[in-house]
């Protein structure tokens, strides 16, 4: 069984099939597509010498045991985000299966029939957030770098708690603390994504190394002004609560500018009370805010926050500030990305090094402690959290490929720690 890329492509293909409607992929985390996923995934193991278990956080790690327990794993996610596209993060898990797929034929001849490392496959549980707003909830309760206290009362738009969305799919949250043990004996984390993105593209190049996640301040922003009737309220005796949350949206993009590689997004506004009628009352916002720098982000969180105080002022309102989640910026590891760089040449002929704007289960896994790097292939139109996310076939193979040399090379970096 030598690595075949063609089939991860039509597996990916027979997942799209599955579990996309015509908005998109629909494999958003505690629910029954979700579900049906991974039940579709589990058949793909049937005919493997491996060992495969959900951990307490929702996390189902693939194991090939090794001549030694030291692990090359290699990770990413199943689960989309409403309306999504068919690769962001199934293309991870599904190059992972094939790779696995490899080492067990190249070692199944071999005395013992065992590679010399153990490798493993991780499809980690609720990395996008889709739902509850907590990204990598699977990850970091295998990292240990969870925040259950703070999680488990997020409710989603229908009001369900995250705590009875994951106890409906078997794994209390108190016991999500007890998946930190698959890592015990974690030697290294890989993960292919797509860039989502428009650098590689703009360069023409299929592959890229990525030097790491950019931090994250994600911040909800409430501003109280006044109802009033729309008809008999002057303009300017209004209290209008959207007016400041307006100039706001505005002022972040200033703020972003100012950095070349920083971005700054107001992604949900809502009115009350809401009607065509009345002058907004209340406006709730959300604010994220990206970079590579932890003291560039401090500085956009400080700027965004005396922004929103003067505008309330001006508009004769108020601005509160509650924060969401965050995380600091991850460096990936030097001599990962040093091996990740030699295979992307190698298969593409040329890379490029850029950091990750979005979050990755890499992150938390290189919190975690362990050597770590993500390798990215091209998006087409930078397009991804849509249906028409895609990437060319032949990029693809590339990937997948580059994905295995860095498999072996890493598996060789291993051997000479032990």
């Amino acid at each position: 069984m030598p690595l075949d890329p063609q089939r991860t492509l039509a597996e990916l293909k027979e997942l799209r099939l599955l579990t996309e409607d015509h908005n998109g992929a629909q494999r958003v985390a505690w629910t029954d597509v979700w579900i049906t996923t991974r039940a579709w995934f589990e058949k793909k193991l049937a005919d493997l010498p491996v060992e495969y278990h959900f951990d307490a956080a929702g996390n189902r790690w693939i194991t090939l045991p090794g001549d030694s327990p030291k692990a090359l794993i290699i990770g990413s996610h199943l689960d989309s985000v409403p309306n999504g596209g068919w690769l962001d993060g199934s293309l991870g898990v599904m190059a992972g299966l094939e790779i696995l797929r490899r080492f067990a034929e190249q070692y199944q001849s071999v005395e013992g029939g065992r590679p010399p490392v153990t490798i493993r496959l991780v499809d980690f549980a609720d990395e996008e957030g889709a739902r509850f707003g907590r990204s990598l909830l699977g990850s970091s309760a295998a990292a240990g770098t969870h925040s259950l206290d703070a999680d488990r009362n997020k409710t989603d738009r229908d009001g369900i708690r995250l705590e009875d969305a994951v106890a409906r799919c078997g794994f209390p949250l108190d016991q999500f603390p007890e998946s930190s043990a698959e890592l015990k004996n974690a030697a290294a984390y890989l993960e292919l994504h797509i860039e989502q993105g428009p650098v590689l593209e703009a360069l023409g190049l299929p592959l890229g190394v990525v030097l790491g996640t950019k931090g994250v301040e994600r911040h909800a922003i409430t501003f109280h002004g006044q109802e009033a009737h729309s008809g008999s309220t002057p303009m300017n005796a209004r209290r209008d609560a959207l007016a400041a949350a307006a100039k706001l949206a505005l002022e972040i993009r200033t703020i972003a500018r100012r950095h070349p590689d920083a971005v700054c997004t107001m992604g949900s506004v809502k009115t009350f009370p809401g009607i065509v009628t009345a002058v907004v009352g209340r406006c709730e916002t959300t604010l994220d805010q990206r970079d590579l720098d932890a003291g560039i982000l401090a500085q956009m969180y400080s700027e965004a926050q005396e922004a929103s105080h003067r505008f309330a002022a001006e508009e004769g309102c108020t601005a509160e500030w509650s924060r969401i989640w965050g995380i600091e910026p991850v460096p990936f590891h030097p001599d990962l990305i040093e091996l990740c760089r030699q295979a992307t040449e190698e298969i593409a002929g040329q890379t490029h090094v850029l950091p990750s704007g979005p979050l990755h289960d890499a992150a938390e896994i290189s919190r975690a402690g362990i050597p770590t790097v993500m390798m990215f292939v091209q998006s087409l139109k930078g397009i991804s959290h849509n249906k028409i996310e895609d990437t060319r076939e032949d990029h693809l193979i590339q990937a997948i490929r580059a994905l295995d040399r860095l498999a072996d090379k890493t598996v060789d970096r291993i051997l000479s720690t032990i």
